[in-house]
């Protein structure tokens, strides 16, 4: 299947994996390009510069296929080291990057100089267009269903999608509620040239967290996520567990009230606990409704095949057998 985004990745399938907290290693990311779609190292899970070259070095000695790093740029009073970090993904040799949170429009000269694609994860239309207009190569559309930060304006990806499309210029990817074929032909008629999976990923055999966390997800519904942190304007979707519903206590009880180290047991530092020792109840941890739709732990390359095939034959068949 060729669209816009497997041209300018250079890749088989129109399938990213989302950069993801503690989840996006070398093994992650090599098993999705080696399998045709792009992997994404996640940077800022490395800590230090140094750290990521090694890491992105380990994902090169496991393929040879494109794979990319994720940064995302926080408003926090202790900076990581981007500059450090942007520099090592160009000595590297990465050709792609998978950018969000802040505008990353102070770090695209050197990037694209190095020939380096720019995917920008968006929230909005808005924020989309934005992205476009200082000079990404293309977007990652996040519909509200999507695990992590929905922003907040809680467009599902119906309306979000076309939306985008009508607006856009630069070709963008359906990012949350993105599981199977089903979900790939659906974002392609809604004008994506491909989608994002982050959730679903973390359930297959390669992913590099703990086995807890998988089997979590496949007994999980697309009813047990929660949104947490809203009235600090900085909405998250996690998976149901006791921190999270304390958490959640504690925001109804304190209203307008709340502040960050009101929460900070239930939100901070837990990723390491979770996705490393599988402790389940330790805090807040991102996870999309698309929880629904994971039924199976298969490996990488079994769910992309699938993925395809099913694509494939809905269009062939299915559609095609409509007209």
């Amino acid at each position: 299947m060729k669209t816009k985004i497997t041209e300018m990745f250079g890749i088989e399938h129109p399938i990213i994996q989302g950069g993801m907290h503690f989840v996006g290693f070398a093994e992650m990311a090599a098993a999705v390009s080696n399998a045709g779609g792009l992997g994404i190292i996640t940077g800022l899970t490395q800590g230090t510069p140094d750290n990521l070259a090694k890491e992105i070095r380990r994902c090169q000695d496991m393929t040879d296929k494109p794979f990319g790093v994720n940064l995302t740029f926080l408003p926090v009073l202790s900076q990581p080291d981007y500059p450090g970090f942007v520099r090592v993904i160009i000595e590297s040799g990465v050709k792609a990057v998978e950018t969000a949170g802040n505008n990353p429009q102070k770090w695209l000269p050197a990037l694209k100089d190095a020939g380096i694609k720019v995917i920008h994860k968006c929230t909005s239309v808005r924020h989309s267009l934005k992205a476009e207009s200082i000079g990404c190569d293309a977007v990652s559309v996040d519909g509200f269903e999507c695990g992590g930060h929905p922003g907040e304006d809680d467009v599902p990806n119906f309306i979000l999608l076309p939306r985008a499309a009508e607006e856009l210029k630069i070709p963008f990817v359906a990012s949350g509620g993105m599981a199977d074929g089903r979900s790939l032909v659906a974002a392609m008629a809604l004008g994506a040239e491909g989608m994002n999976m982050g959730t679903r990923f973390m359930a297959t055999k390669e992913a590099p967290i703990h086995e807890n966390v998988k089997q979590a997800l496949v007994a999980a519904s697309e009813l047990d996520t929660r949104l947490v942190m809203r009235p600090l304007r900085n909405t998250e979707r996690v998976l149901t567990n006791p921190a999270v519903e304390r958490l959640l206590e504690k925001e109804k009880a304190l209203g307008a009230n709340i502040k960050f180290e009101d929460i900070i047991a239930e939100v901070a530092g837990v990723y390491p606990k979770i996705m490393k020792d599988g402790a389940m109840d330790a805090g807040a941890w991102s996870c999309g409704m698309v929880a629904g739709l994971i039924h199976d732990i298969p490996t990488v390359k079994e769910l992309i095949d699938r993925i395809m095939a099913e694509a494939n034959a809905i269009i062939s068949k299915r559609l095609a057998g409509v007209l």
